[in-house]
């Protein structure tokens, strides 16, 4: 049998007498007395076990692996229960380390961005802090800590990868679940940053480079509508297509999607002067189509600012996105969209999220053609005599079934559109 004693400040201890004679304690700490009893039971049927050498029943078992570590140690210190075994739980640091060494199919430049979210986790977490540790209401925290230091794209993208990171710890069976799983990550499109590249802007840039290659480096950023560096770099002569007025391009980001990761674009007239000046100036036997600026740690970015600033011109942002996006803009006016994102080698929906934008030349089309059709602007229109009577004219009611059709006022193109209205009935109209 065992006995439960108390202590001050409500501290109990239960108290018995093992198989070899010696009596044993188990503190347990501030807890009621009914919760004292109920670990009493479970001590005398683990004692009991213990001194006839038969093992515990399934129950005993259940709650014996249920129960905390702490007083499973208790237990194991007076011979009732087997030690557990150590576990050593996964740090943040040390699972973040071994993910990304593990992760050797990854493009440098997307070790790059997952190696800046590790950094924001690991400033904010600390590299010791255990993965389950880390709960709903710390990711929420972390959250409102990126929201005082960045722009709401750069925060999309940093929880975006964190999702990513602590996935793979689910999938590790590390953890059971992610504390971020709820934390909405904001939208990358901010229109505040779009800039439409005219062409008059573009030519100035053209003039404005020192050689035939870095013409050729806008000009397919601009007319042809490829990825800066990467699509440019993987460019070469024997994807260019002179015959068929077209060249074939290879993506590296897309080049992992099956079936996406090459697309043919032609040579559009705007481009066309470009690729021949430097096809025409070529080594002979040479490859890449861009061979001065090959070096990885050639920085195109810094060189097109100089450019910008030589041609008098004030830098925009996101200098080479927006060379392309001006040249989906333009295109999808003139194609089918779906044409234009093979071309561009996006999605309709990407396009619409990130590329197309609206310019200042859309608003002077479109004040252009309000007036060339003939549409007046009226103000305080006068209701028809007949009108007033409610009583529709002769010319201006025609019957459909049981119901009047009634003329809407004349659209912009002199076209009228019609709506039913029903007949008069017997109810008192309101």
């Amino acid at each position: 049998m065992a006995s439960i004693s108390k202590g001050p400040n409500g501290l109990r201890t239960i108290q018995f007498v093992s198989g070899d004679g010696k009596r044993r304690s188990i503190r347990l700490g501030k807890v009621s007395q009914k919760q004292a009893e109920a670990v009493k039971l479970r001590v005398e049927a683990l004692n009991a076990a213990a001194i006839s050498r038969t093992p515990i029943d399934g129950d005993l078992a259940a709650w014996l692996a249920g129960i905390g570590d702490e007083l499973h140690a208790k237990l194991s210190a007076v011979g009732l229960a087997t030690p557990r075994a150590s576990v050593e739980r996964p740090l943040l640091g040390t699972f973040l380390d071994g993910y990304m060494a593990g992760r050797t199919d990854l493009k440098p430049s997307t070790v790059c961005n997952l190696n800046v979210c590790k950094a924001r986790l690991l400033e904010f977490f600390g590299k010791d802090r255990a993965l389950e540790e880390i709960t709903v209401a710390d990711a929420k925290r972390w959250d409102i800590w990126l929201k005082e230091r960045y722009a709401k794209a750069t925060i999309g993208r940093t929880i975006r990868r964190a999702k990513q990171f602590f996935q793979a710890a689910i999938d590790a069976e590390l953890i059971g679940k992610s504390p971020f799983a709820k934390i909405k990550a904001p939208s990358q499109a901010n229109e505040a940053r779009q800039f439409f590249v005219s062409h008059e802007t573009t030519y100035k840039l053209l003039d404005a480079c020192a050689n035939a290659e870095w013409r050729l480096i806008l000009a397919l950023a601009r007319f042809g509508g490829l990825r800066c560096p990467s699509e440019h770099l993987a460019l070469t002569w024997a994807d260019v297509d002179w015959e068929r007025g077209r060249f074939r391009v290879v993506s590296p980001k897309k080049e992992h999607l099956e079936g996406e990761g090459v697309r043919w674009v032609p040579i559009f007239p705007e481009l066309r002067p470009y690729l021949e000046e430097a096809f025409a100036l070529a080594p002979e036997g040479s490859l890449h189509v861009i061979t001065r600026y090959r070096d990885s740690r050639v920085n195109l970015r810094t060189e097109l600012l100089r450019i910008i600033r030589r041609a008098g011109l004030t830098p925009w942002p996101k200098l080479f996105q927006n060379l392309r996006s001006s040249r989906e803009t333009e295109l999808a006016k003139h194609y089918p969209i779906h044409v234009v994102c093979s071309w561009i080698g996006n999605t309709a929906t990407i396009a619409a999220k990130h590329y197309l934008q609206v310019t200042e030349a859309d608003f002077q089309q479109a004040a252009r053609s309000g007036a060339e059709s003939g549409a007046v602007a009226v103000q305080n229109p006068v209701q028809p005599a007949a009108a007033s009577n409610c009583q529709p004219g002769p010319d201006t009611t025609k019957t459909m079934g049981n119901a009047s059709v009634l003329p809407l006022p004349a659209t912009a193109d002199n076209s009228r559109s019609f709506y039913l209205a029903p007949r008069l009935g017997l109810e008192p109209r309101t």
